[in-house]
């Protein structure tokens, strides 16, 4: 039996549940990074100072915490879109077409109300929704399956094949996203690995165990991500419509019939050209903002991966040659480029694919770092 370190008391699951039950998202990915961290300790009891995929997920939840909070998205839309020439010539555009039309106000206050339309916080609001989403997605069924595993089978001194069956019992045969077939192979796999003596067996065990997790838990989110990164889109007769009510708040009803007025007249042809080369503009640079807040991750200590980037830290000795033959079919299957780190930037996050490309060699290469295991927070930062 391998068991280097004194088990420690792991969050049970009525508190897992507990947590996934509450309300608030801020609180509540707060509550789900710090049970991450303390499922991934209770197991390093079992298998020694390896990363498994909770030490991932609370790296994972912290940063995907700065989205939930609107943190990093609201600075930088705050100094990036203000900033950009082409933004800011198509934002002038606009407001010269519609001085065409008879608006009396300047340009920088048209401008001002050109933004307050576009309403950029929207698609910060719209992307801290989906990846709150996605994070109590997560927690709330393979956080509970860790507790659920760590209840049944995580101080057994001796392997038992009926209880690990027992346990592999609640999880639904099948692949992905309805299926929990590759959970099932991979809480046999950290089963087997509490009982594996040899290290490089144990460090493939527990690699292969988080692949198979993170396979099934990027396939499930794939909804999430991907409303994540599109940014709300506005029609340009929308945006015009609003653009004018905001323009002539006064005028209540009558802004419909003067906007139809207008059109029916020819009066927006010119307008409508800015408006639409305007919106394209903008919400191309949203969805850059937002796609580049997705695609960054830091790691214990201040490593800070830009996941379009190919990982800058190369596989630990003991996970260079790989001789696991499920380990070697996985990686066949999710890793287009075997034992090398080139091309592992993923292009776009919202390609599963790509994006497992990326995990799969980013828990090859941090899996041995003892920092992963680091507590997210300092006592205190996080209310009971």
């Amino acid at each position: 039996m391998v068991n280097i370190m004194p088990a420690v008391a792991f969050p049970t699951l009525p508190e897992v549940e507990r947590i996934a039950a509450m309300n608030d998202p801020v609180l509540r990915n707060l509550r789900i990074t710090q049970c991450y961290h303390e499922l991934a300790l209770a197991m390093v009891g079992r298998t020694g100072v390896i990363a498994n995929w909770c030490a991932f997920a609370t790296w994972a939840s912290k940063q995907a915490g700065q989205t939930i909070r609107k943190e990093d998205l609201a600075r930088t839309f705050e100094h990036t879109l203000g900033d950009d020439p082409v933004l800011v010539q198509a934002a002038e555009d606009v407001a010269a077409g519609l001085q065409q039309i008879g608006i009396k106000l300047g340009v920088d206050d048209i401008v001002r109300l050109i933004w307050n339309v576009f309403d950029p916080e929207a698609a910060v609001a719209h992307s801290s929704e989906a990846v709150a989403r996605g994070n109590l997605k997560v927690f709330a069924e393979i956080g509970r399956e860790f507790a659920r595993f760590y209840a049944m089978c995580l101080d057994d001194p001796v392997h038992d094949d009926q209880k690990i069956a027992d346990f592999c019992q609640g999880l639904r045969p099948g692949e992905p996203p309805d299926g929990q077939g590759y959970l099932r192979r991979a809480f046999l796999r950290y089963y087997q690995a509490f009982f594996e003596p040899d290290l490089k067996q144990r460090s493939e065990l527990l690699l292969l165990a988080n692949l198979e997790i993170g396979y099934h838990e990027q396939t499930r989110l794939q909804p999430e991500i991907n409303q994540a990164l599109v940014a709300p889109v506005i029609t340009p007769e929308a945006f015009t419509r609003n653009l004018l009510k905001a323009l002539r708040p006064n005028w209540g009803q009558l802004n419909n019939l003067i906007w139809l007025m207008m059109r029916l007249l020819g009066r927006l042809t010119t307008l409508d050209a800015t408006v639409v080369a305007f919106l394209a503009a903008a919400q191309r640079q949203t969805q850059r903002i937002v796609t580049d807040s997705m695609m960054t991750i830091e790691l214990p200590p201040n490593r800070l991966l830009r996941l379009g980037d190919d990982l800058p830290q190369g596989f630990p000795a003991i996970l260079q040659k790989i001789d696991n033959p499920d380990l070697q079919a996985l990686l066949a299957k999710i890793d287009p480029t075997p034992d090398s780190l080139e091309e592992s930037g993923a292009q776009y996050w919202g390609d599963l694919p790509d994006r497992l490309h990326f995990i799969a060699d980013m828990f090859r290469c941090y899996q041995m770092s003892p920092e992963l295991l680091d507590r997210p927070f300092m006592p205190g930062e996080v209310p009971d």
